[in-house]
Order: C-alpha cells, then structure tokens, then sequence
C-alpha cells in the first residue's frame, strides 16, 4: 500500500491505491488546511515534495486555482489530487495560511453569491 508523508505535519499514513489526499488528511488528522474541499477556495494547497509520478493527472481546477507557474514548482491542490500507485510526500507553508484563508473565503462567498 501507497503512503503519504505529511512533512508539515510530521504523520505518515498507509492508504489505499487512488485515496484522494485531502479527505486521506481529513480523516487520519494529516493537518492539510482546507476550507471547501471542492477545488473551489485553493487552500489545500500543497507541494509536493517527492512521488509526483504517482499522483493522477493535474485537473482544470487546479491550474484555475493554481497557475502554471505553481504547478510547474510542484503545487497540487490536495482535493483534487489522488495517489495512484506509490508512496508521495507533501509539505505545505504554515505561514501562508492566514494569506490563503482571506483568499479562499472571498472566493466562497463569490461562488455562493
């Protein structure tokens, strides 16, 4: 079975082969940050550090949410993203999480409006 390394966090965890990685983090408590879990708000963002090669394919959301630029340095958003054979490792920057956190709520209401 594939793990994920919550570097941030410091928790590995075994999972199953196409866990999704945000809803992996909620409910073994991996301290991914999130806010919608939709792809919606980009506050589970992440960057991964090593295994890309086993995560599934960057979705339209993400470069949305994302950019090139960031996908190109290795950032996946968390919801969108799922393990697809072997073991990854994923890190994300506690000090942008109050930045993300107004981003993502602005972008809730947006959507919601």
């Amino acid at each position: 079975m594939p793990s994920i390394i919550f570097q941030t966090s410091g928790k590995t965890i075994e999972v199953a082969q196409d866990a999704n990685l945000l809803r992996t983090s909620i409910r073994y408590e991996g301290s991914v940050p999130y806010k919608c879990g939709g792809g919606i708000c980009g506050t589970c963002r992440v960057r991964i550090v090593d295994g890309h090669e086993n995560l599934s394919k960057i979705m339209k959301k993400e470069v949305d949410r994302l950019g090139n630029e960031k996908i190109n340095q290795g950032f996946r958003l968390a919801c969108q993203t799922f393990i697809t054979s072997g073991d990854i490792t994923v890190a994300w920057d506690e000090e942008d999480m109050e930045r993300l956190n107004k981003i993502a709520q602005r972008r809730i209401n947006a959507a919601n409006n």
